[in-house]
């Protein structure tokens, strides 16, 4: 396995290097800027996987993906959060906060070879991804208010989620109304392209996503613009997909 790391600090690139080497990997080499990077990408053919720092002594490593197409898988290696949601949308195996922890730097080594061993797309995904273009899904809700009947359209709805033994769906506007639906249900009736389910809990929809953030055990946590109530965690094994989906 070809591994590199690119990190402008070169005490914290040895020293991950050092971790690695307790996981039987060799690093073949380490880089510290952009520039730097961009003239051994131009000269090198691309490894397997790189160990990435996201703000280098001169600019962003982002810069890098922009002049090449980088295959490679990447493991992050950073001190900020805030660009979790940029970093996932590369090809990604993990973002790992600074100071990396050895046992999550196992965990992602192992995801990125479980990733390597099967290539294979969850099978429920791509079906429903295929069947999205001729599949009709629903474009409004019906919900009861007192002894009114209101028209809830699907471009106005945050997310859908449980709560004691109810369905609900919130609104851009921050209102929740209870639907008669369950989020199994919901999950053939919503455009898979738009709507996902992060956990048993919350379905969410693609646009209402205002930040991902690194969360606990290689999980994701979502902040939406109007829903506060609770926290909206990407459960682990919906992880991939989940990436999957925002694209």
């Amino acid at each position: 396995m070809n591994v590199i790391i690119i990190e402008d600090e070169k005490p914290a690139a040895r020293l991950l290097s050092r971790k690695l080497e307790k996981l039987n990997i060799t690093v073949s080499q380490m880089l510290h800027s952009v520039e730097e990077s961009m003239k051994w990408f131009a000269e090198n053919p691309q490894p397997d996987l790189i160990f990435l720092d996201i703000q280098l002594s001169d600019g962003l490593s982002f810069e890098i993906f922009e002049k090449f197409e980088i295959k490679s898988a990447v493991i992050f290696t950073t001190a900020y959060d805030e660009y979790a949601l940029r970093a996932f949308k590369l090809n990604s195996v993990d973002y790992l906060l600074k100071p990396i922890d050895q046992t999550e730097l196992e965990k992602a080594v192992q995801k990125y070879k479980e990733r390597t061993q099967n290539k294979s797309l969850d099978l429920n995904w791509v079906k429903s991804m295929l069947t999205s273009a001729t599949q009709e899904y629903k474009e409004r809700f019906t919900v009861k208010i007192g002894q009114q009947i209101k028209i809830v359209n699907v471009s106005d709805i945050e997310c859908f989620f449980s709560e004691n033994k109810g369905t609900y769906l919130h609104t851009l506007e921050g209102r929740d109304y209870l639907i008669d639906s369950n989020l199994e249900q919901l999950e053939s009736e919503l455009n898979p392209k738009e709507f996902f389910r992060v956990s048993r809990k919350f379905i969410v929809s693609l646009k209402a996503i205002k930040e991902i953030q690194v969360h606990s055990n290689s999980r994701l946590k979502l902040i939406l613009h109007s829903y506060k109530a609770d926290e909206i965690i990407v459960s682990r094994e919906r992880v991939s997909d989940f990436k999957n989906w925002i694209g």
